[in-house]
């Protein structure tokens, strides 16, 4: 069964759209790159959403073949480009998986 996973994250004061568009495009590179990831997006919270958003201010979903893949997906060199990317971003992060 497909795993999801969800990813939460608290931008910095002053993050560009620039920093934004270069991190969306390193993170849907990913796809093709690590074994079992088939697909992943990201963007900003439905208006209706932001008053219970807690702050965070986008989040992700990626999905992956199996729970199998998540740690394949966790160590994987592009992955950890990405998350570098996400510390210079990112004040805080969740994560969630889910198996459905």
């Amino acid at each position: 069964m497909p795993v999801y996973h969800i990813v939460l994250f608290r931008l910095k004061p002053g993050v560009t759209p620039a920093q934004l568009s270069a991190w969306s495009q390193t993170t849907q590179a990913m796809v093709g790159k690590i074994p079992g990831l088939t697909s992943i997006k990201a963007g900003q919270p439905l208006p209706i959403s932001v008053p219970r958003a807690k702050g965070f201010d986008m989040g992700l979903v990626a999905v992956l073949e199996t729970p199998e893949h998540v740690a394949t997906y966790a160590t994987h060199p592009a992955h950890l480009e990405v998350h570098k990317m996400r510390e210079e971003l990112c004040d805080d992060t969740l994560a969630y998986d889910l198996e459905f």
